[in-house]
């Protein structure tokens, strides 16, 4: 299973080349991205990111101030905004409460960072990963839909799979490096947008056509 891992990561990375995520300019940019890419597509969390910014409103006290309807308001983009607006306010409110600020946050170790941010309404598994690889650079697999689709169309686990055992595929396949978690997962999504999609893919043409 590692050797097969391995292989289908060497193949992505010659196929496709570095993918240079995540997109953002902070560590707190990062993080509010994680949250708003929930059930969407980064165009749409790009958007509301991009509100964010023109107001001067991308930044942990402006946000944690400003009023929750506002905040939904400037984050339509990314859909279902008056929940993440409540989600983004309830992450702000834990992280203040525990740390006082976001490097200290931060600056806890992986298992004990990942606790406290399952613990914040509306964070579940990929999402606190997320915030941990992209946002904090801890290692963390970030495990997604593309990511039990492909593997489940490669016959390298069961669709039955849960998020805890597709992880753990990896984190003993691969070395515990934050770049190499980094671009694999970049280079999943890739592939799962271009080539594995969820109907009509196009697999003939895919890079793991041969795999």
């Amino acid at each position: 299973m590692a050797n097969r891992i391995q292989q289908l990561y060497d193949t992505l990375l010659a196929h496709f080349g570095p993918q240079h995520w995540w997109p953002g300019d902070t560590p707190f940019e990062v993080m509010i991205g994680a949250v708003l890419t929930q059930n969407t597509n980064w165009l749409n969390v790009s958007r509301a990111l991009d509100n964010l910014k023109a107001q001067g409103l991308l930044s942990f006290e402006r946000l944690e101030s400003l009023p929750v309807e506002s905040l939904a308001e400037n984050i339509r983009p990314s859909g279902y905004y008056n929940q993440k607006a409540k989600r983004l306010k309830g992450l702000l409110a834990a992280i203040r409460a525990d740390s006082g600020d976001l490097e200290t946050f931060f600056a806890q170790d992986p298992a004990t960072l990942r606790d406290k941010l399952l613990q914040v309404k509306g964070i579940g598994p990929e999402t606190a990963d997320s915030i941990l690889l992209y946002a904090a650079e801890k290692q963390a697999f970030v495990v997604d839909a593309y990511t039990h689709r492909i593997l489940c169309r490669h016959n390298l686990i069961a669709e039955e799979s849960d998020y805890h055992e597709i992880q753990e595929v990896f984190v003993e396949a691969l070395p515990a490096e934050i770049a190499t978690y980094n671009e694999y997962h970049a280079l999943l999504v890739r592939l799962g947008k271009d080539y594995c999609k969820k109907t009509n893919p196009l697999c003939k043409t895919c890079p793991l056509a041969d795999f």
